[in-house]
Order: structure tokens, then C-alpha cells, then sequence
């Protein structure tokens, strides 16, 4: 029998992924419904199963997807139908969240739920933008005030008297369209009009960006910037910290759009080096692994694996692939007898050294083509047998190369590379309207993938100021064949050297997107 449901109002904190606690984490990961709002970073949902039912609970400003009402009960029917349900909201649940209502509806209803708590953007928007809320040297207290009232209520609960004039730092939530107001009501109370503000828009993210100014002109500010929501506002001395302790906003990718199109089990290496740095990165997934059409040939390679003296990889794909398989037809890794191995480059190697096998050889340059010569320093290659491992279709230059010099070669199929057209973060839509800086590519297979999906040329035109950065000379041929030449070819081949090589090209033209 079906245990009964339960929802959990999990704060997802203020949108860098990596602020959410690891008990959020967890119920996310065991969720069979996922109800998310506007402010939520959409990356959490790959924490999800990817059987579970996602539902967009929308609400900015005066935009909602699903009315509280509806909303509320929602989470109570999911919960009667004996769902776990993870009601993921930005920040904290109980900090101008509504999640107090939510709550209130769970309980009524009878429905067992749980809070767990969200880093609120009332401390993190001004601690990414270098803004301590706290300071001895000029405050001992803050207020966290809401700039968007229930429209219902028939007049402001907010004491604008009282908040003047009670000491320390002002924090504002949802106060962009009302700060020319807010500023007024404060100075006509009585602080200072010379009182530093900063507002923060989309604090803690990659998209983060901040404006500074006083109460007597920060709605000028806003209207000069064409500063938009969603933003947090700091008031008070404190602001005067911002130059000195500006972190986040100095990092050295900071300002740049990057799209990282590898597999989706395979980005977040480079997403996380990238975010690292400030990037605000679109993870699109341009291609998914998939079994080859015909299995025949995997088949007969593993069956007679020890008449073979060499077996090549070239991509932490194949790896993958081939043990999968391997282990299904053998139980013992000492079943692979004396074979030798060789690796493209130092990703395929690592995943190799993981399983305990050592790398006998890989080319100084990390392309396939290069193996042969590789191979030909450890061993004959005249008449040698070699099993390559790679995928369905793939660049034909490593075979030729192999067979020039002797050696009788097997290429067999151990995978395949598909469009990947899911798009459950977001990314995917952010990049067909806002563009991005830079899109980086790690293997042709991803270039001729999300040409397929976007027309790579085609999406130049429509932002021009986009460039394209490939990890290596074989990716940098396929953008060729589109007729684009890419601006930047990673050194060393690598998902590292793609990330010095970005570094190096922006650290002397300075940092900050234009769109």
C-alpha cells in the first residue's frame, strides 16, 4: 500500500545553485513532484529525478502562472494522491515567500509538510555585491522591509517614520518600481538624503549587476540604468564598504554569457570551472550518449577482445561505453589479458585511471589523428591488431592513419551521439532571446548538434557580438564546415585549456558583457 504524501517548502536561496542546503539537496533528489517559482536557479531541477513531474509555479511582479489559490491546492492534491512533493522556493520560504500561506493550507488540510530553511537574498545580494549588512564601525542592526504590499490591504502597515528613524542598515525586497517613493518617505522622516544606496539585481548569479547611488538620487539612477526586478536594496553607511570589498563582482569572468553544450553527465566540470570565475553559463546540452544502431560488431570485438594487442579511446564516452559492455559479457577486468591502451587525451585517461588501468600511450598533441604516432613510439604498428573504440560516426583520420603505418584495424561502434532537445533549466530559451558571449564546443559531434537545433549561423546574425571557442583542431573543423571560423582554439586541448584560454584572451581587454 502507497504511503501517504507530503510536501516539503524547500528555500532554494537566492539563486547561485550552490547555496542550497544540503537538506534541500537531498528531498530534491527524492522528489516525485517538483512545483518551482520565476526566482528559482533552474539548475536545481537536475537534481531531480528525471521521472519526476516538474510544474512551473511561475509569479513575478504581477505575472503568475498558477494563482496562490490554485497553487496552494495544488500542493494539496499531489499530496493526497501519496506524492512526495518539493514546493522549491526562491530564498528562504517564511522571508516574503507566501510560504506561511502555503503552509497554512497544508495544515488545514491535513497534509504532513516540512520547511526547510533558504539563504535569504536579504544577506546574500549584498555579501555578492561586497556589502556587509552588518559593520561595527556603522551599524549594530538591520531591518529587511517589503517594497510590495499585499494590494488588498486598504492602507501601508510599513511605519515609514519609524524606519528612519531607527538606526542601522535598510534592506528592501521587491522595491524597484516603488524606490523613487521609498527614497522620499525616508528622507521626509528624517535620514539623511546623502545616505548611500546600492541595488542588487539578480544577486549571487553569474547575471548579477549593481547600481549605486543616494536617496536623493537613486530613482534617477534606476531610470538612467533602466534598472529592472528583481533586485534587493541596501540603505545605509555600509554601502560606502562596496569598492573595498567587492568580490564576486571582480571575478575574471564576470559579466560574460558562456553556453557549455557537452552531455549533461559531462557539463558540470566545465560549468563549475566557469562559474568559479563570475561566467554566467547556459548549460545546453546539445548532445545526449545513446547505444549504437547495430550491436553486432561491439559484440564480436568483445567476444574475441584477446586476439587484439592494442585498444584506443578517444573520449571518456567510450570508456564508458565499452565497460558497460564489457561487463555484461565478463566478470573478471583480468579478462582483458595483456591489451594494451591508448587515450586521446588526458580527460579519456583520467576516466581510464579510475577504473585502475594505466594509459601505455597519448599523443603530446590531444587529437586522434595523432595516436598512431603515439602508438608507434611503445610498439611495431606493422601488422599489429587494434581495437578502436569511438563512436558511431567519427572523424575517419585516426583509422587512416593507423592503417598507413601497417597496422590492421577494428573500428567499432561502442556508442552514439543524439540531438538532445530537453530543456528543463531554461538555458536552452535564455539563449534564443538574450544570446549569449560565448559559446564553447568540445567535440565536432556538439557543433553539428546545436547547429541543428539553433542554426549556428543564423544565431550570429541575430546577436553578433556571440564568438565561438572549440577545444581543439578537429572541433575547429566542423564550425568550418558551417563557414565560421572559430575566434578561439583551446591550448592544450583540454576542458582546462578551454577555460585558460578564455582567461587569457578577456584579462587584458577587461571584463563586462555589452548586450
Amino acid at each position: 500500500m502507497k504511503s501517504s504524501g507530503i510536501v516539503y517548502l524547500v528555500g532554494a536561496g537566492p539563486g547561485d545553485a550552490g547555496l542550497l542546503t544540503l537538506r534541500g539537496a537531498e528531498l530534491l533528489g527524492r522528489a516525485e513532484v517538483v512545483v518551482y517559482d520565476a526566482l528559482v536557479n533552474p539548475a536545481l531541477l537536475r537534481l531531480a529525478p528525471r521521472t519526476a513531474e516538474v510544474i512551473y509555479g511561475g509569479k513575478r511582479s504581477r505575472q503568475h502562472a498558477i494563482p496562490q489559490e490554485d497553487l496552494n491546492q495544488l500542493l494539496v492534491n499531489k499530496a493526497r494522491e501519496g506524492k512526495v512533493v518539493v514546493r522549491l522556493k526562491g530564498g528562504d520560504p517564511y522571508v516574503f515567500g507566501r510560504g506561511g500561506e502555503e503552509a497554512e493550507e497544508l495544515a488545514d488540510a491535513g497534509v504532513p509538510f516540512e520547511v526547510v530553511p533558504g539563504i535569504s537574498s536579504t544577506v546574500a545580494a549584498p555579501n555578492y555585491a561586497g556589502i556587509p549588512i552588518t559593520h561595527r564601525d556603522f551599524c549594530a542592526s538591520y531591518q529587511v522591509i517589503t517594497g510590495h504590499e499585499d494590494p488588498t490591504k486598504p492602507e501601508s502597515t510599513l511605519d515609514w517614520a519609524q524606519i528612519a528613524k531607527t538606526p542601522g542598515t535598510k534592506v528592501v525586497l521587491m522595491g524597484v518600481e516603488r524606490i523613487r517613493e521609498i527614497a522620499s518617505e525616508l528622507v521626509q522622516h528624517g535620514m539623511p538624503a546623502t545616505t548611500p544606496v546600492a541595488m542588487v539585481r539578480w544577486g549571487t548569479t553569474g547575471r548579477q549587476s549593481s547600481i549605486e547611488g543616494t536617496l536623493a538620487n537613486i530613482a534617477d539612477v534606476v531610470a538612467e540604468k533602466q534598472f529592472t526586478a528583481p533586485a534587493v536594496t541596501i540603505i545605509g553607511g555600509v554601502v560606502s564598504l562596496r569598492n573595498r570589498l567587492n568580490w564576486f563582482e571582480n571575478r575574471s569572468f564576470f559579466g560574460q554569457r558562456v553556453v557549455v553544450t557537452r552531455t549533461r553527465e559531462q557539463a558540470s566540470q566545465l560549468t563549475r570551472q566557469l562559474q568559479e570565475r563570475g561566467a554566467d553559463v547556459l548549460e545546453i546540452p546539445t548532445i545526449k550518449i545513446a547505444p549504437p544502431t547495430d550491436f553486432n560488431p561491439l559484440i564480436e570485438a568483445i567476444s574475441g577482445i584477446g586476439e587484439y594487442s592494442w585498444i584506443v579511446f578517444t573520449s571518456p564516452n567510450g570508456v564508458n561505453a565499452f565497460f558497460e559492455y564489457f561487463f555484461k559479457a565478463y566478470d573478471d577486468l583480468r579478462c582483458m589479458g595483456m591489451l594494451r591502451i591508448a587515450a586521446v587525451g588526458p580527460a579519456t585517461a583520467a576516466r581510464l585511471k579510475e577504473l585502475h588501468l594505466r594509459v601505455d600511450a597519448m599523443p603530446e598533441e590531444y587529437v586522434a589523428s595523432k595516436v598512431a604516432g603515439a602508438i608507434a613510439k611503445v610498439d611495431e604498428l606493422e601488422n599489429l591488431r587494434i581495437l578502436c573504440m569511438r563512436a558511431q560516426v567519427a572523424n575517419p583520420d585516426l583509422i587512416v592513419q593507423l592503417e598507413l603505418k601497417g597496422a590492421i584495424v577494428d573500428d567499432v561502434a561502442c556508442y552514439q551521439t543524439v540531438t538532445e532537445t530537453e530543456d528543463r533549466n531554461g538555458a536552452a530559451a535564455r539563449l534564443a532571446e538574450e544570446g549569449a558571449d560565448w559559446v564553447t564546443f568540445t567535440s565536432a559531434s556538439t557543433v553539428e548538434q546545436f547547429h541543428a537545433r539553433f542554426d549556428l549561423p543564423k544565431l550570429r546574425t541575430q546577436f553578433p557580438g556571440m564568438k565561438t571557442l572549440t577545444i581543439g583542431p578537429e572541433t575547429s573543423k566542423a564550425l568550418t564546415a558551417l563557414g565560421i571560423t572559430p575566434d578561439l582554439e583551446a591550448k592544450p586541448h583540454t576542458i582546462e585549456g578551454i577555460v585558460t584560454t578564455l582567461e587569457k584572451h578577456l584579462a587584458p581587454k577587461g571584463r563586462g558583457s555589452k548586450r
